[in-house]
């Protein structure tokens, strides 16, 4: 009966529910490790107001080209379960050395402090969620990666559900620094998935149980994205991607302040724009996301979220209300997070091994990261030269546009690749 139901609305087949089970318990503890400390992170990084979020952007940007090469050495030398166990547990260091300066030298956290920690956060935040995701494309085909991975996703939305209640219940009790040692305890629980879900079955790409090591050098990720059209329109997709949310952010925070100085108001209007977000996410993940991605392919998921951004803006351009914003933020978070990030993690199933791991890291942290800078900053001029929504819908309707038209080309591309079966960095 159980398993009826998971391929009926879950597209999960009986031999892959006990793997698809830990890879949903390995993300719901990375984003509970996430979702607990990132009310930390917006109290410390606030501390100069919303403008100096601006430039802690171009900060994170520095730090994650920085921290690229590192990880890319990591990838060349060790098997994988040990790069991605030193990556998690990196992390959790960084956390406990952060909770042992809040408690044991309280004086001496100050406003550079809490930017140190914003920016530490947001490399951490990227790198987390990168690494889960890289490990699912090298373990699932693409065929697999369509079914499984809006379900495998519900994991960690429950974790972004289940992070902030628990902050909520331990943050007064036991004091914002706790929350630290809490999040780095759940990281090592997710190491500890990781290591289950790659000893559960045999590789579905029938390779070793533990691959060898991959080889290479530091900075071949980065030289794979540029030596591959397909990779590069990856770049572009995240990047666009990144810029839009940007926008979003920054508008809902103007929205939100315009309210009035309130903190209770303010913490309201954010907490049901992200219960309904949650709770929207969700129900795609659960029951549409497989089905989507299986019956109208991976071009047409893709392009989704463009379409959502472009009605979104052009709806804000016109009514201008906050119950717009709130309906707009709740459906592209949703639609981001339920539908098109699982399509997105399917391209990587198509590259090279290394590329999974490299190429992607350089992906879903520089380029993102760049894509916040670029949409910051883009935001903050306009809003410096006195011009509205009506201006912001102008800038990013076109870009909607390019947006789709990528996300339609790389499905396609995808589609090329796996049926010649090239996963090298030569164009599809």
């Amino acid at each position: 009966m159980a398993t009826a139901l998971l391929q009926r609305f879950a597209n999960i087949r009986r031999e892959e529910a006990g793997p698809a089970l830990v890879a949903g318990l390995f993300f719901f503890c990375v984003l509970t490790a996430l979702m607990v400390v990132r009310p930390a992170r917006e109290a410390l990084g606030m501390q100069r107001g919303i403008e100096a979020i601006r430039w802690l952007f171009l900060g994170t940007v520095a730090v994650t080209l920085l921290v690229n090469p590192l990880f890319g050495w990591l990838v060349s030398r060790l098997r994988r379960l040990a790069f991605v166990s030193a990556t998690y547990l990196f992390f959790a260091l960084g956390l406990l050395a952060f909770y042992a300066l809040l408690v044991l030298a309280p004086a001496s956290v100050g406003e550079r402090t809490g930017q140190v920690f914003y920016v530490w956060f947001s490399v951490f935040n990227l790198f987390a969620t990168m690494l889960f995701w890289a490990l699912m494309a090298d373990r699932y085909t693409l065929e697999q990666s369509k079914r499984l991975f809006g379900a495998i996703a519900v994991g960690g939305t429950l974790g972004a559900i289940f992070g902030p209640w628990l902050a909520s219940q331990l943050a007064r009790p036991l004091g914002t620094p706790a929350l630290l040692p809490i999040a780095a305890g759940f990281l090592v629980l997710a190491l500890g998935a990781a290591w289950w879900f790659t000893r559960l079955h045999p590789e579905a790409r029938a390779a070793p149980a533990e691959p060898a090591v991959i080889g290479g050098g530091a900075w071949e990720g980065l030289q794979s994205v540029f030596r591959s059209p397909y990779l590069l329109a990856i770049c572009a997709y995240v990047l666009i991607l990144a810029v839009m949310a940007t926008f979003l952010y920054f508008t809902r925070l103007q929205m939100v302040a315009a309210l009035g100085s309130s903190l209770d108001l303010r913490t309201e209007t954010f907490a049901r724009i992200d219960m309904i977000t949650q709770v929207a996410t969700l129900v795609l993940q659960a029951l549409v996301t497989g089905h989507l991605m299986r019956r109208l392919g991976v071009p047409a998921t893709l392009a989704l979220l463009p379409v959502t951004a472009a009605l979104g803006f052009l709806g804000l351009a016109i009514v201008g209300s906050l119950a717009a914003l709130i309906a707009f933020e709740a459906t592209f978070r949703a639609v981001q997070r339920g539908i098109m990030r699982p399509a997105r993690e399917t391209l990587f199933t198509v590259v090279a091994r290394a590329d999974r791991y490299k190429a992607k890291a350089f992906i879903d942290t520089f380029v993102y990261r760049t894509g916040d800078v670029a949409g910051a900053q883009t935001e903050g001029l306009l809003k410096h030269l006195g011009m509205g929504l009506a201006a912001l819908a102008c800038v990013a309707v076109p870009l909607a546009a390019a947006w789709m038209a990528l996300g339609i080309w790389l499905g396609y591309a995808q589609r090329a690749r796996a049926r010649t079966g090239q996963t090298e960095g030569a164009p599809a």
